[in-house]
């Protein structure tokens, strides 16, 4: 199983940009474990987690081409363009939540207890009230739209700021603290653009479906 180290920030400082300096203590892992099912376009994807007692940072930088996004607002299915993703499972709490945001900062966002694919979407999930939804902060380098496609090399950022209190409203956890294990993984797609690829941190298997918590890696405070 796989290991992400979330360094902890002092003296109540937080990032508030990607280009924050404080990024520079924080570990990056490669988002590099491709599906089989995705064309030869590979983008070059680092994340990385940052956290104080209040708040989960995550930023996500993309070395890209054929970028597209189309939908705009909460809950869209941002999947479809060209989208990274961070899934947390908080402690031993009995579900996960699945940021997923586009290139232009539209968030889809749930708290999934029951993952089995059933017509519609899962046996047991909630959708995050959009109300709490807006307590997490995006910053995006893209425009909000992004059509036609960028077929030339582009990099792009995505930046959220997650305050804990939104995940403490569907899952019971303490911390986190130093030495707390957590359980998650770092995507990166675009099911509808031009060159359609699907790639994981903690590799998936052979099934296409990102919504695997048994194949999660391991999520360690610092």
């Amino acid at each position: 199983m796989r290991t992400y180290v979330i360094r902890r920030l002092a003296g109540g400082s937080r990032p508030g940009h990607w280009t924050d300096p404080m990024w520079s203590a924080a570990d990056t892992v490669a988002v590099d474990q491709f599906h089989p099912r995705s064309t030869d376009h590979r983008p070059i994807t680092r994340a990385s987690v940052l956290y104080d007692t209040d708040h989960l940072y995550v930023r996500f930088e993309v070395e890209d081409r054929y970028v597209r996004c189309v939908h705009a607002g909460y809950q869209q299915m941002v999947c479809l363009d060209s989208c990274v993703e961070f899934f947390v499972r908080p402690g031993a709490a009995g579900g996960y939540f699945n940021f997923e945001v586009n290139c232009g900062g539209s968030l889809l966002l749930y708290y999934i207890e029951d993952w089995r694919r059933v017509p519609g979407g899962f046996a047991g999930y909630t959708t995050v009230d959009a109300a709490l939804g807006e307590h997490v902060k995006i910053l995006h380098s893209l425009p909000p739209r992004v059509d036609p496609e960028i077929v030339d090399p582009v990099r792009w950022f995505v930046m959220l700021t997650i305050p804990l209190s939104v995940l403490r409203a569907y899952a019971a956890f303490a911390g986190p603290s130093h030495g707390d294990v957590w359980s998650g993984n770092f995507y990166k797609c675009g099911d509808r653009t031009s060159h359609p690829h699907w790639a994981s941190w903690s590799p998936i298997g052979e099934r296409l479906d990102f919504h695997q918590p048994e194949r999660f890696g391991q999520l360690l405070f610092d």
